[in-house]
């Protein structure tokens, strides 16, 4: 698989979509670009160590050597201080489809360009057999 390539789940991909649909006033044209270029693949294909909705994973900030852990998270779950990152917010959009040791880069809103690296994946959806979330 090429390194740039990123998987998004069928499921994950619609509701994304729709999400995008009904905040668009909003700018979110880097989770749009993300989705557009994404691999759509079915729920019953998605490899364990892909970061999908839900999911906690590991993460090291390139830039600065910095690991954290965060849960990406639709937006009415976020919780900063419990590391529930939304899938609308810089971060969440750049870590969703990434693989474990996949690398992106990604740049935020101070304008600064970081290079992130998911690392661990704690805990996926779909590989816990959680097909609800």
């Amino acid at each position: 698989m090429d390194s740039d390539t990123i998987l998004i789940t069928e499921k994950d991909y619609l509701r994304l979509d729709n999400l995008l649909i009904s905040n668009s006033e909003y700018d979110f044209e880097d989770l749009e670009i993300e989705l557009n270029r994404a691999t759509i693949i079915t729920d019953s294909d998605v490899p364990k160590d892909l970061v999908t909705m839900n999911t906690q994973c590991r993460f090291l900030d390139i830039t600065n050597q910095k690991e954290s852990l965060v849960t990406i998270v639709y937006p009415q779950n976020s919780q900063i201080n419990k590391s529930k990152v939304s899938i609308l917010a810089p971060l969440g959009s750049a870590l969703i489809g990434l693989r474990k040791d996949q690398e992106i880069n990604w740049r935020f809103p101070s304008g600064k360009t970081k290079r992130l690296k998911v690392t661990e994946i704690l805990y996926q959806p779909e590989a816990a057999g959680h097909w609800h979330l």
